[in-house]
């Protein structure tokens, strides 16, 4: 179908809406920023150059696409509901263009930004995520202890480990033990009192280890020692308790680390699945809330452009928190995350397929 002059003039509103928006939004949210942080950054002595092009320059995209579905959204209901005051929608479909038809340039702009806000989400904003979260671990936030506790994981098939505890920042863990089992009977046990990471050589130091070494006819052979290197199919990453640290994974690199972590055995891994199954939800959302949008906004009523605005802010505000009571009943483990996800946008697309029967024909 051929764009014709009142598709363009209905996607350039859309657009420039759009951008107008999030422009604004992100220039309050970058000058609230600067006054929260000023005094951490004074503090440290964080370099100009760093807090402008390290940490602000990936702040902005960051927060842009963050806030993408809601301002689509918000943009719809604001340049639709000043067309239906100024009788412009009523204008279009008294020419004969259908509601139908007059949906059209509008899903051509939540591609748009759908497909924008997926490549980004996905591919250009993880990379300098990892810059933004490495200045504010050292410039603005304290660097806590971080790790896991009572780990118990399949390195490999056959190869088992476990830890009681694991701290991410000083690269150690505590009550060590690998398991190697073959055709069900255990082939090899080390117990470690300590264990920690040597990053220079990529090896396993197990410090005051026991190894058992157990032969076919069920003989043991004991060896110990104070120390012994090591390289097991293992990482300190496996390991992190980070809430931020999946946001620093491109698509392919976290259906690797999930692959991965399923492999092995790893339980804790939802919020992973979460985010990946966010990064599609989200954007897609893009549709659903411009379908609710426009049915919403194109009738012309007594309260005008404020009516529209408000009955907008509440139900983006309502979809937020649908979107967060669905992912924590994902994390505590009550809800599948690919559910968790969608569920928001298969609800409010129910509002939507409502609102559009009863939007003027």
């Amino acid at each position: 179908m051929i764009l014709k002059k009142i598709d363009v003039y209905i996607l350039k509103k859309f657009l420039g809406t759009f951008f107008f928006a999030i422009l604004l939004i992100l220039s309050i949210s970058v000058v609230f920023d600067l006054a929260e942080k000023i005094d951490d950054f004074l503090e440290t002595d964080a370099p100009l150059e760093a807090i402008v092009f390290d940490y602000y320059f990936n702040f902005i995209p960051y927060f842009a696409n963050l806030f993408t579905p809601l301002f689509v959204f918000i943009a719809v209901i604001f340049f639709t509901s000043k067309m239906a005051y100024d009788t412009e929608i009523i204008a279009i479909l008294s020419s004969g263009v259908s509601f139908k038809r007059l949906l059209y340039p509008y899903f051509i702009g939540a591609a748009i930004l759908t497909a924008f806000s997926y490549v980004m989400g996905g591919y250009i904003i993880p990379p300098s995520n990892k810059v933004r979260i490495d200045f504010e671990n050292y410039y603005v936030k304290e660097i806590k202890e971080t790790g896991m506790s009572n780990i118990h994981m399949q390195i490999e098939p056959g190869l088992f480990i476990y830890m009681r505890r694991y701290s991410s920042f000083r690269e150690r863990g505590d009550d060590f033990s690998l398991e190697k089992i073959e055709d069900k009977d255990l082939r090899l046990k080390i117990t470690a009192e300590k264990v920690k990471y040597d990053s220079i050589n990529g090896k396993w130091i197990f410090e005051d280890y026991i190894r058992r070494d157990f032969s076919e006819e069920g003989r043991m052979t004991i060896s110990k020692g104070e120390e012994m290197d090591t390289v097991v199919n293992m990482k300190p990453a496996d390991f992190k308790e980070e809430r931020k640290f999946f946001e620093t994974m491109t698509n392919p690199e976290l259906e690797d680390y999930i692959d991965e972590q399923t492999a092995r055995g790893v339980g804790n891994i939802e919020p992973y699945l979460i985010e990946k199954h966010r990064r599609i939800a989200s954007p897609f959302s893009a549709f659903i809330l411009t379908l609710i949008g426009v049915s919403l906004a194109s009738r012309k009523t007594r309260g005008g452009m404020g009516l529209h605005i408000g009955v907008g802010i509440a139900l983006s505000f309502s979809y937020i928190l649908f979107m967060t009571i669905s992912t924590t009943f994902a994390i505590n483990g009550n809800l599948s995350p690919i559910v968790a996800t969608w569920l928001p946008n298969f609800v409010f697309a129910g509002i939507g397929v409502l609102l559009y029967y009863r939007a003027p024909k």
